[in-house]
């Protein structure tokens, strides 16, 4: 964890009820809840939801699980009440938004459908609206869709990415704006939307290094993207930006140690 308000290196908070990657964290500001993933071999896909309480550091509970075992860094977005995923893969990608109620233990209930099926497709949220961005099926998607949080249903178009990437795809956001890093040709493009709107998305500026499999947060006012890989070097750098603004991410400071597809 780290306060992203100030800058520098984060701090060990606990751990996972089991270990796996590839899986994806939202929350409701009291408790986080992470869900999916693969074994550390990448050999098994995992049905497992776990929850942390954000004030405190300790490890994680067990929540429920997932109507399958899914693994490709699904997009998570979240309200003060529901947690959502959609996307990954199962093994093959699949086009499935699923969610819970942040507050209670149960395992995740059906919501909709995506309009394109895929994995690796990044989140942006306003306290009503979830965006999903890009991802592969396996071949790289554009493609932003949308749902409102508080419903059940499937998905609709709001519009396209500047640039494709096939595997995770990151997104962070205030209530007004998204943000979507990590893209190609040299996956190190940002984008933003303004998320009460529909269209394509807008340059934004570029990550501080080329990579993708990020892992993303953000206040109201600063986004930030964490860890990554650029075949063969795997990063354990932490960029931030200015969510109102657009230029080129700043250097926050780093992980504790380097790693990938942090959700």
């Amino acid at each position: 964890f780290l306060s992203i308000q100030s800058s520098g290196r984060s701090i060990d908070f606990g751990d996972l009820s089991h270990g796996r990657y590839d899986m994806s964290g939202c929350s409701n500001g009291t408790r986080g809840v992470f869900a999916g993933g693969r074994d550390p071999a990448g050999n098994e896909i995992d049905d497992t939801i776990d929850f942390v309480t954000i004030a405190t550091t300790a490890n994680a509970t067990d929540f429920g699980n997932l109507t399958a075992e899914r693994g490709g860094t699904q997009g998570a977005v979240s309200s003060s009440t529901r947690g959502i995923w959609g996307g990954g893969f199962e093994p093959s990608q699949v086009n499935k938004i699923e969610f819970v109620t942040i507050a209670t233990t149960a395992n995740a209930t059906d919501f909709g459908d995506l309009t394109v099926a895929r994995s690796g497709c990044g989140r942006a949220m306003s306290t009503t609206r979830g965006l999903f961005g890009g991802g592969g099926n396996p071949s790289a998607v554009n493609t932003i869709d949308y749902i409102t949080m508080a419903t059940s249903g499937n998905a609709t178009d709001y519009g396209d990415l500047t640039a494709t990437v096939a595997n995770s795809v990151q997104g962070t956001s205030s209530n007004t704006r998204g943000i979507f890093g990590g893209m190609g040709p040299n996956f190190d493009t940002i984008d933003f939307v303004t998320i009460a709107t529909t269209g394509n998305a807008t340059d934004f500026g570029n990550l501080t290094d080329q990579r993708s499999h990020l892992g993303s947060a953000s206040s109201h006012i600063r986004g930030l993207f964490a860890g990554g890989y650029d075949q063969p070097s795997i990063f354990n750098i932490i960029d931030f930006v200015t969510i109102a603004s657009t230029g080129n991410a700043i250097d926050f400071g780093d992980l504790t140690f380097s790693n990938l597809d942090n959700g």
